[in-house]
């Protein structure tokens, strides 16, 4: 995985994203499919990168910034500007449904067998999972579906 920090050129927030690799990046940018989390702009650029220090292990502090005066423009054209009004919509989508579900981090995997296996009231969660453990939730025939966005724990910003 490679991390990036994006910055979107409507309001200049700058959100950090996740790729497997940097052909990932190039190629999502290419076909317009990145948006900005926090105003669902769609015109988003690499910004410039400060060394990130780690709170605790291995882990990446969520990184958001002020806006800064450098706009970053991008053309768009036909289909890819209707690819990026989806991902506007699909991601406002994702907030909404997850209004009435509970982050509960990493521990997603056994609160959710808990309540599939009845040792836990029915209830909406969401929060992390590695995919190797969500196969093994849904081969044990646990509902679980992976989010189009990623998501972070309420306190901070999306």
């Amino acid at each position: 995985m490679i991390v990036f920090d994006l910055k979107c050129s409507a309001q200049g927030h700058v959100f950090e994203a996740w790729f497997g690799s940097s052909a990932d990046y190039e190629d999502q940018t290419a076909r317009g499919l990145l948006v900005c989390p926090l105003c669902g702009d769609t015109q988003v650029a690499k910004a410039l990168m400060a060394p990130a220090v780690p709170r605790k292990g291995n882990s990446r502090a969520p990184v958001l910034r002020e806006p800064q005066d450098q706009p970053t423009a991008v053309a768009v054209t036909g289909d890819e500007a209707r690819m990026r009004e989806l991902m506007v919509n699909l991601a406002k989508a994702q907030a909404k449904v997850l209004e009435g579900s509970t982050w509960v981090g990493r521990g997603f995997a056994e609160q959710a067998r808990a309540i599939h296996y009845g040792e836990q009231d029915s209830a909406s969660i969401h929060g992390e999972v590695a995919p190797e453990e969500a196969r093994a939730l849904i081969a044990e025939g646990v509902d679980v579906a992976a989010l189009p966005f990623p998501v972070v724990p309420p306190e901070a910003k999306n």
